[in-house]
Order: structure tokens, then sequence, then C-alpha cells
């Protein structure tokens, strides 16, 4: 057997970061699975097939690929409960590795939240981790699609004023990346659900990212790759 390797650390430069919460920065699988599971069951949907596509999409989004017949008003009215169960839910809401001193190193600099929860939620688990919220943030209020299309993206971009060729994105899901590459960002994939869809880095956690200015003002990241057997 052979032992495994880690290839050199990498070095991305950025104007602007912008973060998924849920997976990226704070864990919030433990309650994410308790409610959808429940959802699931009560729907006569396997729970484990619901699971494969809940992560980083809006709730009604998810709905209506499991749901694919049902009318979306039931979707977004049926969300609004997941909402309220989820902003409710705390239970089990921690920070991913090394995410407190990741949002310390960023705090002066340019950075924005794109989460697919909405304010309440974001604020109750950004709290229950003990993460500082961001000053810009675009939550489920703030767009008319959900991720995979870029739009929350876009609009943290234009938010903080930075061309989106100069943002990095961090994400943890399939649907997260791909939105992030649809806008043209970079994205790092954070923990082992982002290793299969193709970001531009990937590392097990925060842990494993350094963040430094440039004398231009430029964000300078040195990630540490995930090994590789």
């Amino acid at each position: 057997m052979s032992a495994s390797t880690t290839t050199a650390p990498a070095a991305l430069t950025a104007k602007a970061l912008l973060l998924d919460m849920d997976g990226t920065i704070v864990n919030s699988d433990a309650v994410v699975e308790r409610c959808w599971r429940d959802w699931a069951v009560s729907h006569g949907l396997d729970p484990q097939e619901a699971l494969k596509v809940v992560h980083g999409r809006q709730g009604y989004a998810t709905m209506a690929i499991l749901l694919p017949e049902r009318p979306m008003e039931l979707n977004y009215a049926e969300n609004t409960v997941m909402l309220a169960r989820e902003t409710a839910d705390t239970g089990g809401v921690v920070p991913v590795g090394g995410a407190a001193e990741f949002m310390a190193a960023i705090g002066g600099l340019p950075h924005a939240l794109v989460t697919s929860a909405d304010a309440a939620l974001a604020t109750a688990r950004m709290t229950a981790a003990a993460l500082p919220m961001p000053a810009v943030r675009v939550t489920a209020e703030s767009v008319g699609a959900s991720k995979p299309d870029p739009e929350g993206f876009l609009k943290g971009a234009a938010e903080l004023g930075v061309d989106p060729a100069d943002c990095i994105v961090f994400e943890d899901s399939a649907a997260g990346i791909a939105a992030g590459l649809a806008a043209g960002m970079r994205v790092i994939g954070i923990g082992p659900r982002a290793a299969a869809h193709a970001p531009t880095a990937h590392v097990p956690d925060l842990t494993a990212i350094r963040v430094t200015t440039t004398p231009d003002g430029s964000i300078h990241l040195t990630l540490t790759p995930t090994p590789k057997a």
C-alpha cells in the first residue's frame, strides 16, 4: 500500500471573498438531516436520496426536485414551515474546523456571506456557532433564484464593488460550487462533499487556509490541499 502524499500548498489571490454558510463555515449537518429526513418520510420518499440533493439549495428548490409534479406554491408554503423549524433547532450547530480563526483573519477585508438560508436562519446558525456575521450578506430574501443559479454570488460581488473574476467563493455543495463557477469566479471547495464537484481548489476545512494581504491590498490565500492517496 502506498503512503499518502500531499501536493505543495496552492496560492490564490483575490480582491474579495464570498462565503457560503452551511457546510462551509457552519456545520449544521445534524439539524439539516433531522429536518429533511422527517420531511422525506412524511412524503413517502427515501431520506437518503433526499439528502443527496438538499445541500446548497433553498428548500423550495429541493422540494421541486424531489416532488417534480407538485405545484410550486406548495413548495413555497412548506419551505416557510421548514425554515421556521430549522431556525428554532440549533442543536449540534458548530463552527467548521478553523472557522473562528478564518473569520477573524478576514474581518477587516472585503467579504460577504452568500447563503441559501433566510436572514433569520443565517442569524440563528451564525450565533449558535459563535461566528461574526459579515456586514455584507446575501440571503434567500435577496435573490429570485436559488443556487446553482449564480445570482447570489453576482449580487455579493456587486455589493462589494468587486469584479466577479476578482472574487473567490468558498463552498461545500454541488449546487454552490456550480453557482460560483457559473458566476465566473474561482471556488475553494470545503470539506468532503466538495471534492467530487470540481472546485478550483479543495481543502478539508478552514484550518488549511492561511490569509495574508499583499502590498496592493489584495487578499492572498495559501492552501494546504487535501492529501492524495
